[in-house]
């Protein structure tokens, strides 16, 4: 019963998300039900010591992230850098090749270090923009920059910055380049599928007669009349944002060290942070303050007349963006601390080979908290010991755990209420109901590629 329960709970916010309802209020309606068919007296401290907890810490580490992403890509729109960037790439390589442009141009950011929930709000301007001139079906967007930024450069491209290759390093000792082989074999996996999909897709509206679409939601604002400015200087804001990324990131522990205590006068007690952890959320932060005073300086004259219009809706969607991941945050812990959550969780160790074990466990709890990083920190903490016993008796590398485990966190976590996807649709201004679909096919084709590359290793041995 109370793993009926945890998954009812689980089912009514997918539901909700689904059908267009708030997450925002029925993330802690359907947690705290969960609670309240648990236990009754816990509802009240679960809310406040649970769920408002979660949501207030994801808030205080990430809404300057998502403010700052979200300014930046209105002031990209606004300059005209979108258009200029758009066309340019049209001229280069024609209209056809629209998605994979906005595919690359994601994957580039995203493993220069940029954040994923950025990398929406900095896409979208240009990428609306060329399925406009394109006449490629709005609702398709979604789906492109999923592909680009939710999928193999999150997680399965060796190197990658991103954090959900970096959590199974602290459990299995390896490093962000664990596995490069089967890394790249499953980056070649799912882009390759992925894109593949995407053209059908594509080829199948253009047969239907549906083109880009009209009385669309989150249109870009960029004026008609506006001169564009050279490409690039206009994709130069771009690139300083993932260069500086990569650069603050190697000298804010060089100028804080490990640990910083701030003393003020006006202070009690000194406030005391670990660098580490704060590292790669102050690094993009500067790298967006950055990347604005250079949209600012290169396309003021564009901007200044719709700076302060441009600056309210942009504020606007970064709480919406904010708050609807937050409520997913505060969502996967209530649920994570139930019963039924840990008696799932003891279920799937009865998988007796040691790398399905760990991609079924990853994937499906990543899929329950509706955040790969999440799922993953929770499998992992509660089941590496088990993971690398199991792979030490089998001769399987731990570099192997890390890839498998690292891929797998991105496949299912990708559900209706997952905060990425929710960010997605609100800033493209498109609803489940017309973009989820094309979501949900990259989401499969991304858990296929783990089971893909766990076969690849048996057959090969390569790692």
């Amino acid at each position: 019963m109370s793993v009926i329960i945890a998954l009812a709970a689980l089912t009514l916010l997918m539901v909700a998300a689904y059908r267009g309802y708030s997450v925002i209020l029925f993330a802690p309606i359907a947690a705290l039900g969960a609670v309240l068919l648990t236990d009754p007296s816990a509802v009240a401290p679960a809310f406040t010591g649970v769920f408002m907890e979660k949501m207030v810490g994801f808030i205080k580490l990430y809404f300057p992230v998502f403010l700052l992403g979200a300014v930046f890509g209105k002031l990209i729109e606004l300059s005209g850098f979108s258009r200029s960037i758009v066309a340019a790439a049209i001229r280069l390589l024609g209209t056809r090749q629209a998605m994979l442009v906005i595919v690359l141009v994601c994957a580039l950011l995203t493993y220069g270090g940029v954040s994923l929930f950025v990398v929406v709000f900095a896409v979208y301007p240009f990428a609306a923009e060329m399925f406009r001139q394109s006449n490629i079906p709005k609702r398709l967007i979604p789906a492109t920059i999923a592909l680009g930024a939710f999928s193999f450069t999150m997680d399965a491209l060796p190197g990658t910055p991103q954090i959900q290759n970096i959590i199974p390093s602290t459990f299995f000792n390896t490093t962000a380049w664990a596995a490069p082989w089967l890394g790249v074999i499953g980056t070649i996996f799912v882009f390759s599928f992925g894109m593949l999909f995407l053209q059908r897709q594509r080829n199948k509206a253009q047969r239907m007669g549906e083109g880009y679409g009209t009385e669309l939601r989150n249109e870009p604002e960029t004026a008609e009349d506006i001169k564009l400015p050279n490409p690039w200087l206009a994709v130069s804001p771009l690139l300083a944002v993932g260069i500086m990324n990569l650069l603050f990131t190697q000298w804010i522990p060089q100028w804080y060290g490990k640990s910083h205590s701030l003393a003020l006068p006006g202070m009690a007690t000194p406030v005391s942070s670990d660098i580490a952890k704060l590292t790669a959320i102050w690094a993009v932060q500067a790298a967006l303050l950055v990347g604005i005073v250079l949209v600012l300086l290169f396309g003021f004259r564009a901007i200044r007349s719709k700076l302060a219009e441009g600056s309210k809706s942009a504020v606007g969607g970064a709480l919406l963006a904010a708050m609807n991941t937050a409520s997913e945050y505060g969502f996967g812990a209530v649920i994570a601390s139930l019963p039924g959550f840990l008696v799932l969780a003891d279920w799937l160790k009865n998988i007796p080979n040691p790398l399905v074990n760990e991609a079924v466990t990853v994937t499906l709890l990543a899929g329950i908290t509706g955040s790969a990083s999440g799922g993953m920190s929770i499998a992992l903490a509660a089941m590496s010991d088990t993971f690398i016993s199991a792979a030490n008796a089998a001769n399987i590398p731990l570099e192997v755990l890390h890839r498998v485990a690292a891929m797998a966190s991105g496949g299912m976590d990708t559900l209706p209420h997952n905060g990425a996807v929710i960010t997605l649709l609100a800033v493209t201004g498109l609803t489940h109901r017309e973009a989820y679909k094309d979501i949900f096919c990259i989401t499969l084709i991304k858990t296929l590629a783990v089971f893909f590359v766990i076969g690849v290793f048996y057959a090969t041995g390569i790692v």
